[in-house]
């Protein structure tokens, strides 16, 4: 089993590359970065995980051009986002940071997708609430078209792009409906993203990796459903505190990589966590 790491990644903790050195150094599998551009003091949107939101999440470093610094640094460290609001960018603009990084890695980035949770942040940009999957899915289907190898037109509810020269292309190779890097999408499970996963996705980015048990069977099953492979199916918990009891769990569900979580913290006390993790690798 694979395991990567994502921390919230600040002006205060560790530094991206001094992180990226340590995790291939000891063996680790990726990072995954989150994102938030701003956080709204007057918000009225409650934390999902109760009480006061986290200093860190007003503070994180853009998670690309973080993990750009740590694709510098490493030669075969998985890079990815944990999860990029794709509703909150422009999607031209987005499909070339991705292409970019894909590029300029050899092909280590995985796009995780993710549709907020803070009303306020995305209203500031632009975003209507009732909107943001569709607008999201959207999005990933223009940009499709940019990273597609012949010039392509898309046309869609939200935006539109002109056949069009888009280099550089990501380095990975469309795999059935998903063109570009590796894409996870996050969320609780459902119908409505367990249709998103198989429409245009390779998997899924449960937060804790809570219930698959009984999730699991569900999504493999409108994974079927949509005509995909049974064995290309990539499911990532992420965000775990792990033990060795939850990790044979998500090895007996078949599950390849989870990503533990990290303190947004100095490098003293982010160097002390890896190496008490360094029992599971």
């Amino acid at each position: 089993m694979r395991i990567a790491v994502t921390v919230f990644l600040t002006d205060e903790t560790i530094a991206p590359v001094r992180l990226a050195r340590e995790l291939e150094a000891r063996g680790f599998a990726g990072l995954y970065l989150p994102e938030h551009t701003h956080i709204p003091v007057e918000r009225t949107t409650p934390y999902p995980a109760g009480g006061d939101l986290p200093r860190e999440y007003g503070r994180t470093l853009d998670p690309f051009v973080a993990l750009g610094q740590a694709a510098a640094v490493t030669e075969g460290l998985g890079l990815g986002t944990g999860i990029t609001l794709v509703a909150q960018h422009d999607p031209i603009d987005l499909a070339k940071q991705i292409a970019t990084l894909d590029h300029l890695s050899g092909g280590r980035f995985t796009l995780g997708v993710g549709f907020g949770w803070n009303v306020e942040e995305a209203a500031d940009h632009g975003v209507r609430w009732r909107d943001r999957r569709e607008l999201g899915r959207d999005r990933m289907a223009l940009m499709r078209a940019l990273w597609a190898e012949e010039p392509t037109a898309y046309e869609g509810e939200f935006g539109s792009v002109r056949a069009s020269s888009a280099y550089p292309k990501p380095v990975q190779k469309p795999r059935g409906p998903v063109a570009g890097p590796r894409t996870l999408i996050g969320g609780a499970a459902g119908p409505k993203l367990f249709a998103h996963i198989a429409e245009y996705a390779d998997g899924w980015l449960p937060i804790g990796g809570r219930g698959l048990t009984e999730s699991l069977p569900v999504l493999r099953g409108v994974w079927a459903d949509a005509g995909r492979d049974p064995a290309a199916l990539q499911v990532v918990p992420y965000a775990v505190f792990p033990s060795a009891g939850k990790l044979a769990h998500y090895a007996e569900l078949g599950i390849e990589e989870v990503v533990v979580q990290l303190p947004p913290a100095g490098e003293a006390e982010v160097l002390g966590v890896l190496d008490a993790y360094a029992e599971y690798l």
